[in-house]
């Protein structure tokens, strides 16, 4: 058979099962991931197991069922972390919302939810639950937590449940399931072979030993952008500044920077190797001229505290100025006035490509946010506005905006 009969030929596909009603469809999904071209492994909760047996499972999938964290016949120790190794995506068909509150918090308790929180390539839920479930406000929470992560939601459909009502959370079918896969692992990976420099989060500049001269940026929209732009074939360099965040996808090499200095050694000192840099990152513009090994003590309870500062390197000018032909240079601009003047502004005096402006007047945008409202501007005078998106969907608006760069 060729690619358009196998789509997914060569693929190594995890289809996790949770205890719910429509677990009983689990099969025919792996029977038509299968026809596609897959291999196929199932791991189960044992709630699943109430509605479907590993029997059928390892029938239909030629595959042993992993179900159990601490079983002496897994073939590795760490099932969890093999079985992550070895799968090319993972779709969790059905997800209950009981699964998928604990992929949102972290929590890892059975064979299914460790191996989903070790799991760092493409991920599908497929949600199915009773409509009250689906409408209350924990699992919205949590489902916009793991979209705003990258995963990728096959949303449910309205029909007739198990509870005997008609509504929203009925599992898709699995015909629909393998479409919305198929159409996801097949996007293109133009960004394949590309070395993408990003700087990501804070800078904090050190006053003494315990206090520090910092902003309010969590690093949420570079991180974002180094999930896409890696899942996209890109070999990311993210050089980050504090912050909670993790990464995911392999192709990242995260590098920790606390101050714009060092920030700014690591980014210029990558930048020529890379084919474009995205600087989203908020360094500070100044930093104290002189840094205290040691607390500060007040002198008693009248005088206040006077600090001299300096003009940090500015990271995007100096890219700028190094650019070579080949290279792209893309900025942020957080504006309060004269918003889209100042950001055109910035994009010529820092010679760069395109600059990405953001307004604190958006509600929803901006430090702290899962979501963003942009405006993209480019050196050819084009100006794209955006309505406010996750981050990870501005993140593919500026990687496609890459892409389509002359």
């Amino acid at each position: 058979m060729d690619e358009m009969s196998e789509p997914l030929r060569g693929k190594r596909i995890i289809v996790g099962v949770s205890g719910g009603i429509a677990a009983y469809k689990a099969p025919l999904l792996v029977r038509l991931l299968v026809k596609a071209g897959a291999e196929v492994t199932c791991a189960v909760t044992e709630h699943a197991l109430q509605f479907v047996t590993e029997l059928t499972l390892e029938t239909v999938s030629q595959h042993r069922v992993y179900s159990q964290l601490f079983d002496r016949s897994n073939p590795h120790s760490t099932e969890h972390i093999s079985l992550k190794d070895w799968g090319d995506a993972l779709v969790l068909a059905p997800a209950t919302a009981n699964i998928i509150g604990k992929m949102a918090n972290g929590i890892a308790d059975d064979a299914l939810s460790t191996l989903l929180l070790s799991f760092r390539k493409p991920l599908f839920v497929c949600p199915a639950m009773n409509t009250q479930m689906l409408e209350s406000p924990a699992y919205r929470r949590n489902a916009d937590r793991l979209r705003a992560d990258g995963v990728h939601f096959v949303d449910s459909t309205s029909g007739q449940l198990a509870c005997g009502t008609t509504g929203d959370g009925r599992m898709a079918e699995p015909e629909n399931i393998v479409a919305q896969m198929v159409k996801q692992l097949q996007v293109e990976q133009d960004f394949h072979g590309k070395k993408i420099l990003i700087t990501a989060g804070p800078t904090y500049e050190k006053i003494d030993s315990v206090r520090f001269i910092g902003n309010f940026s969590t690093g949420k929209m570079g991180f974002a952008l180094a999930e896409e732009l890696a899942e996209r074939g890109a070999q990311v360099h993210l050089v980050a500044g504090p912050t909670h965040l993790t990464t995911q996808h392999p192709n990242i090499e995260r590098i920790d920077v606390h101050s714009a200095c060092e920030m700014y050694d690591a980014a210029t000192s990558r930048f020529p190797s890379c084919q474009a840099a995205i600087l989203t990152a908020a360094v500070a513009d100044f930093r104290p001229e002189h840094q205290a090994d040691h607390k500060i003590k007040k002198q008693n309870d009248h005088d206040g505290m006077t600090l001299q500062l300096v003009q940090n390197p500015d990271i995007l000018a100096t890219l700028g100025a190094m650019k070579q032909a080949g290279q792209l240079l893309v900025g942020f601009a957080l504006e309060t006035d004269n918003e889209l003047e100042n950001a055109q502004k910035k994009l010529t005096k820092k010679n760069l490509d395109f600059i990405v402006l953001n307004s604190l007047h958006d509600a929803g945008a901006g430090f702290g946010y899962d979501t963003n409202k942009v405006t993209i501007i480019d050196r050819q005078g084009n100006v794209t506005p955006g309505t406010l998106k996750s981050k990870r969907a501005v993140a593919k608006d500026i990687a496609d905006k890459i892409i389509q760069q002359p």
